[in-house]
């Protein structure tokens, strides 16, 4: 596999970080918009908007797989790819995690949040902030010549000491001048295992964690995934570069500097 993985140079690196860069400001927008009331598509064009107007940027996600929309928006249950939508509206209970990808002079970024309107459940609440922290704790396994399986064995770990699952069937994966490369980045697994990183490869970090069971199922729209047993599902990403000392988050938001 490690044949196949892209090793960026200075100069792609350069537009990694631009991209990067230029996604969280879609987020640092979204952040005084998002609030009850809003349909899923409201929310969309938004993003839309703000990309190709603000931005002078391209929204990736939008014809990649015949998906005509620029995010998916996954509400509560939703585990992943939940699909705008004009009558689908945001309730003051609800969590939903808006994923993005944006792709500006030929390098594309990918990230997501997951909001928490303001009446949401403090089990809501926790599933969310624990997701968060579950990413970063794989994030924190990221440096030249430790392995992917550090990765998915620190998040698993975390989430699952808080009572949550893991969902294994969508992973991270490699990304930069196509939305996915190799490789893929599983976030389950064991330590010292799989791919060797290596100071210039980019990749997603992007861990699906479920109050519940880890089973989950495909909507008939062929895209929606939810819980198999409709209880709450949480996502936080980031693109990560590998750098000579550890790890530089290429999708850094203002509020987590």
């Amino acid at each position: 596999m490690s044949s196949q993985v892209s090793i960026k140079s200075r100069e792609e690196i350069e537009l990694m970080r631009e991209s990067g860069r230029l996604l969280a400001k879609v987020f640092t927008a979204l952040d005084s918009y998002m609030k009850p009331g809003l349909s899923t598509m409201d929310i969309n064009d938004f993003v839309e908007k703000y990309i190709v107007d603000k931005l002078k940027a391209r929204p990736a996600s939008k014809g990649q797989y015949d998906y005509e929309f620029v995010l998916n928006s996954s509400i509560n249950e939703v585990v992943c790819h939940g699909v705008p939508k004009r009558t689908q509206f945001l309730k003051a209970s609800d969590i939903i995690n808006l994923d993005i990808t944006l792709e500006k002079n030929g390098f594309i970024a990918d990230s997501s949040k997951t909001y928490v309107m303001p009446d949401a459940s403090p089990i809501a609440k926790r599933l969310v902030k624990v997701t968060y922290e579950a990413m970063w704790e794989g994030i924190k396994q990221v440096k030249s010549g430790a392995k992917l399986g550090d990765i998915g064995y620190a998040i698993q770990c975390y989430a699952e000491s808080h009572g949550y699952s893991i969902v294994k069937e969508y992973c991270g994966h490699g990304i930069g001048r196509e939305m996915h490369e190799e490789p893929q980045v599983l976030h389950y697994g064991k330590q010292n295992s799989g791919l060797t990183l290596k100071e210039g490869m980019t990749f997603t970090i992007e861990p699906m964690v479920n109050q519940g069971s880890a089973k989950v199922k495909t909507k008939k729209d062929g895209w929606t995934v939810v819980t198999r047993d409709k209880k709450l599902s949480a996502q936080s990403e980031h693109t990560v570069l590998v750098t000579r000392s550890g790890y530089e988050v290429l999708t850094l938001r203002d509020e987590e500097i």
